[in-house]
């Protein structure tokens, strides 16, 4: 994510207290090593018409389990867009929902004029299948099911930075990966095949998912045109016919084709950057908020978690989706710009009852002990954009008070810069931790917070040094990983896995479940 990063250096520099200004590694997912041969040539052979394919239907939950949205692209050159999603038990007689469209910038497609579609589905029954199509320019695609499962007991796939195109600059058969435009973008070929890979498996272990969610950034390209990268992330065969919950990560954060390609339900005005703001939705017994931290007004955030809670009061479970791990292990963002927020979002989930936060950002796994504030006063601080505002100023963090400019990475020497950077580590230990034992706990006060690797394997960041002593467990074997929640009214359970070379899957962590007793 950062100019810094030199993503071929093995060893890590460390000063003093200073985090390291690389702490990318050369490890990632290199698709023409795992997988299926045969898979990955068919891939290749296709890369040149994908990428110029930027009408992937996109599904997203609705506002609760008896909804269901959907987003896709329609070329103006091709007629005017028809929002329309054909939909139904059965495929021979499908009931027609109506939604909107409206222009996708231009500038973001390479001059071509677009519109987007957005519709919403309605009258879902679980454990039902259904079949749908949607309309491009009048013409309806192929028909796909789609199955609902139990709403008693969800089972959920989370995953962390899919990031399409990170894997920009690695070696690939005897060249490096680029990030061009278009078909040229050979690093979204990888990762886009590293994607589909994942979830295939995943969705093969466990058959029965509800609906994903993903912590952030499902794109590189920072405030750039990367319509390639969204459409190697959306083709993902499972996505088809599996919802994804996105998260707005920093990569996703300053366009707006994030609007355009996810129709996210319960949409707010608040935390927004030019990607659009936090929004909400049930499923089960879970009230599921999902907010854009690339927005450092916690005081909007609050607002969006207050509005959800109003909407569904009766929720068994409060669970909170940001892209920046506030509490997390990895270099160099668990120490550095994961605690930008942390002094302010965490008072607020503890008044609110939150009961876990799942995280990205890492691209290390990690789990948190349960944490709850400290109940003290602490300082606010923000990123602020570049002079250029293509992307965020990485380098140093600001206190919003003081304007005080606190150097993330002093250079050796810098005592000042040092001193300042010090003092913003040590202002941010704002929590307490819960003096539980074993990994089933019931009624606890404080929150678990999750950190999900890669799901794609397009980039690894290393480990801090030492594990930090609000982290339970954690873990870097340079791997795709994701972790399946399973939900009822009583219990939240978590496991998570990696998926190896050959494509064996194997658990990382031991199971971890939060029980509610009656009262």
């Amino acid at each position: 994510m950062k100019k810094k990063i030199v993503a071929t250096v093995l060893t890590l520099m460390m000063i003093a207290n200073v985090c390291p200004v690389y702490a990318a590694t050369e490890h990632y997912n290199d698709a023409s090593q795992t997988g299926n041969a045969d898979e990955w040539q068919a891939y290749k052979d296709n890369w040149s018409t994908l990428a110029a394919d930027f009408t992937q239907v996109s599904l997203t939950p609705g506002a609760d389990d008896t909804q269901l949205n959907f987003a896709w692209y329609s070329e103006k050159t091709d007629g005017e867009a028809t929002p329309v999603v054909h939909f139904g038990t059965d495929q021979e007689n499908l009931e027609v929902f109506e939604g909107t469209a409206a222009d996708v910038d231009t500038s973001l497609t390479g001059g071509t004029a677009y519109e987007y579609n957005h519709v919403t589905v309605t009258g879902l029954e679980p454990n039902t299948t259904y079949y749908y199509t949607v309309e491009k320019n009048g013409v309806e695609t192929e028909v796909v099911e789609y199955a609902t499962e139990s709403a008693d007991s969800v089972k959920i796939l989370y995953v962390g930075d899919p990031q399409v195109g990170a894997s920009v600059g690695q070696p690939q058969d005897g060249s490096e990966l680029e990030n061009t435009e278009g078909e040229g973008n050979t690093a979204a070929m990888n990762d886009g095949f590293g994607w589909n890979r994942t979830l295939n498996i995943a969705t093969t272990e466990n058959p029965d998912l509800s609906f994903v969610i993903s912590a952030g950034d499902q794109v590189n390209k920072t405030g750039q045109p990367k319509e390639e990268e969204y459409a190697a992330y959306l083709s993902a065969e499972a996505l088809k016919s599996l919802p994804v919950a996105t998260t707005i990560g920093n990569h996703d954060s300053l366009n707006p084709d994030y609007t355009y390609h996810f129709n996210n339900p319960n949409a707010t005005e608040y935390g927004t950057t030019e990607a659009g703001g936090d929004y909400y939705y049930s499923y089960g017994d879970g009230l599921f908020i999902v907010l854009n931290t690339n927005n450092y007004n916690v005081a909007e955030h609050k607002q969006a978690i207050d509005e959800a809670i109003a909407a569904y009061p009766d929720a068994a479970w409060r669970v909170v989706t940001i892209h920046q791990d506030i509490y997390g292990s990895g270099l160099d963002h668990s120490d550095t710009d994961g605690m930008i927020l942390r002094t302010q979002l965490t008072p607020i989930f503890d008044e609110a009852d939150i009961d876990v936060v799942l995280q990205g950002h890492d691209h290390t796994y990690s789990r948190s002990k349960l944490l709850y504030g400290d109940g003290q006063t602490h300082s606010s601080y923000e990123f602020r954009l570049n002079e250029e505002g293509t992307d965020y100023d990485w380098d140093n963090a600001y206190n919003v008070d003081t304007d005080e400019q606190i150097p993330l990475y002093p250079e050796e020497g810098d005592e000042e810069g040092t001193a300042a950077k010090d003092a913003f580590t040590e202002d941010n230990n704002c929590y307490t931790i819960e003096d539980v034992e074993g990994n089933t706990v019931t009624d606890p006060q404080g929150i678990l917070y999750m950190t999900a690797n890669s799901a794609s394997g397009s980039k690894y960041y290393e480990l801090t040094a030492t594990q930090q002593d609000y982290i339970a467990a954690r873990s870097q074997n340079w791997l795709p990983s994701y972790s399946v929640i399973t939900m009822d009214a009583d219990s939240f359970q978590i496991d998570t896995y990696q998926i190896t070379d050959d494509g064996s899957v194997e658990q990382i962590d031991e199971t971890f479940t939060i029980e509610k007793t009656a009262e």
